[in-house]
């Protein structure tokens, strides 16, 4: 991890970590389907804009366009479709503490698909004592989530997303090397894009959609920060890093979360939250003491 990577990592953790909160607002004025299918239309296209004038051509062999397939679906329009639903229901921390499944599924995935031979113990340990950590910043929300009610489904909702977007970092992992991080990101959200507002008009009622300060700066945002450069600078690193590593960011952004919540909305910042966070950092140091710059994978 050189000083590049090491500022891309920082900057992703700290934006991702605030586009939580960022959707949960923009809720308040645009309905689930059209604020996320509004976001990545207006994301593809500037990534496309900016792929013209740096003179980046589109990848487009047999196996990009596969993984583009494959992104669109599983990696923005199903995950994200269900995200922007799930947090009709649940409190944008609760949302990041329960997508930190992630990346016990990246880890599994790696074992099955990568053929992964550097799996400690001390990683795994690492782990499960950030998820912990994560579990007790968030017990109280948790005490009233586990109820078959629209909030439980909102959490399910979540996990199924964590887990679709693990497999297809692992694929990208395994294949997608060639690949330009831009190229990468165009595709896959422009058919999250037009999939998403078409489906708002579908299966939503769009005469709720109110095009306020809110809702158009959530759009924005979420847009330019938490799709375009999160998405091409988590890429980038991608190809430099191990993939259980890299979904390691969704173990620091909750904290993230809530300290914008504290900060930005009131929200209590307790001794139970502090404690929590400790053993988050104590489990990424365990979790990262043994990592190798990339994954190990046998020859086959």
């Amino acid at each position: 991890m050189n000083l590049k990577n090491v500022a891309g990592y920082a900057f992703i953790c700290l934006l991702w970590g605030s586009t939580w909160l960022a959707i949960k607002l923009g809720l308040d004025s645009l309905t689930p389907f059209m604020s996320a299918g509004l976001r990545f239309t207006l994301a593809s296209i500037l990534i496309f804009g900016i792929m013209k004038v740096k003179s980046v051509k589109l990848v487009s062999d047999p196996i990009a366009i596969k993984l583009y397939i494959y992104m669109g679906f599983l990696s923005f329009l199903v995950p994200f479709g269900l995200v922007y639903w799930a947090e009709q229901f649940i409190d944008s921390g609760i949302a990041s503490v329960i997508f930190a499944i992630f990346p016990f599924s990246v880890l599994i995935m790696s074992y099955f698909f990568l053929n992964v031979d550097d799996i400690s113990v001390i990683k795994i340990l690492g782990m499960v004592l950030g998820f912990l950590g994560i579990g007790i910043i968030f017990s109280d929300s948790f005490a009233q989530g586990f109820n078959l009610t629209d909030q439980f489904w909102g959490m399910a909702a979540v996990a199924l997303s964590a887990v679709m977007q693990s497999v297809v970092l692992v694929l990208i992992k395994k294949h997608g090397s060639h690949l330009n991080p831009l190229s990468m990101n165009v595709i896959p959200m422009a058919i999250a894009g037009v999939g998403l507002t078409l489906g708002s008009f579908v299966f939503e009622d769009v005469s709720k959609n109110t095009f306020d300060l809110a809702g158009i700066a959530s759009i924005g945002y979420l847009a330019v920060f938490g799709s375009i450069f999160t998405f091409t600078i988590y890429y980038y690193l991608l190809k430099r890093v191990s993939a259980v590593f890299m979904s390691l960011v969704a173990f620091i952004t909750p904290i993230v979360a809530l300290v914008l919540g504290w900060w930005l909305n009131g929200e209590a910042l307790t001794g139970q939250h502090l404690a929590g966070s400790v053993l988050v950092l104590i489990g990424l140091l365990l979790a990262n003491l043994t990592y190798n710059k990339n994954l190990k994978v046998k020859a086959k």
